[in-house]
């Protein structure tokens, strides 16, 4: 399918998630972001597909779109189907199985694919994407094991996560947001966001290699219509402002993340705050 007949099909994709009742406009230029993605990877009808982090199933519908019909997306998650909000990942996914693509995703919730007893054969699959969920992993050392373990499974990486390189001064909230999350993980204040490990396209690079994996092409993602920004700028703030996190933290640590938040509140907006860029890095 190419570029632009995926891109056609976002809005009745984006109408077809749970979350679109909340809102539409969000999930439009959500679906688009991951639309576009999906044709530049040029994921043939038919293919088999292992997606990583699926999460509420943003990019599972648009990858069970590009395969078609004789096509299956296995959609893989640690967390519980009852994980999430407004929607759980539970209802999202049971929105889409009800739809017409139900019939070529299978959802699989609460699997971490580093537990033996979760096993493929190997080359069950033409492709194996990893979209905007590896700051998630708990440690760059889980991510690489994850990321071993299932290259036997699949011919084809197709990894896209956020840059932290800046390409203008409107992200620099985003990215101070990010790194003041990543900093309080790092040094023992567990929270339940969506970073706790960020690192850099450059940091994969040189991952991939120990993964047994071969990095055959780089480029950057447009990001204008997302909102991540304002979500995780939001995040960030109810982090430090939690009595209970930063009390977790060692004292000099605390008083550095405090100084950070200070400064984050001084130059972000209350809302429209410019994401970062992503990525997209394919490996075979």
């Amino acid at each position: 399918m190419n570029h632009s007949d995926l891109l056609a099909k976002a809005p009745s994709l984006a109408a077809g998630m749970a979350a679109a009742e909340h809102n539409p406009d969000t999930q439009l230029s959500q679906t688009r972001h991951r639309a576009a993605l999906v044709a530049s990877w040029h994921i043939a009808p038919g293919s088999t597909v292992l997606e990583l982090g699926c999460g509420q199933g943003d990019m599972t519908a648009v990858l069970a779109e590009a395969v078609g019909p004789k096509g299956r997306v296995v959609a893989v998650d640690v967390a519980a189907p009852s994980y999430g909000a407004p929607v759980t990942l539970g209802e999202s996914a049971a929105r889409l199985a009800a739809g017409p693509l139900g019939p070529r995703i299978d959802f699989r919730f609460a699997t971490d694919v580093l537990d033996p007893s979760v096993d493929f054969p190997e080359s069950t699959f033409d492709h194996v994407v990893f979209a905007h969920c590896s700051w998630y992993f708990t440690s760059l050392g889980q991510l690489r094991d994850t990321l071993a373990r299932v290259r036997p499974w699949a011919r084809r990486l197709w990894f896209t996560e956020w840059d932290l390189t800046p390409t203008s001064d409107g992200q620099l909230a985003h990215l101070l947001a990010v790194l003041i999350q990543g900093q309080t993980e790092a040094a023992g204040s567990h929270g339940q966001g969506n970073v706790r490990t960020p690192f850099s396209r450059e940091g994969l690079l040189r991952l991939l290699p120990e993964a047994g994996w071969t990095a055959d092409g780089s480029g950057p993602v447009d990001t204008e219509e997302l909102q991540d920004g304002d979500w995780e700028i939001a995040a960030c703030l109810d982090l430090v402002g939690s009595d209970e996190h930063l009390a977790a933290l060692p004292e000099p640590m605390r008083q550095l993340v405090l100084s950070q938040a200070d400064v984050l509140r001084a130059i972000a907006k209350p809302r429209g705050n410019r994401a970062l860029a992503a990525y997209s890095v394919t490996a075979r």
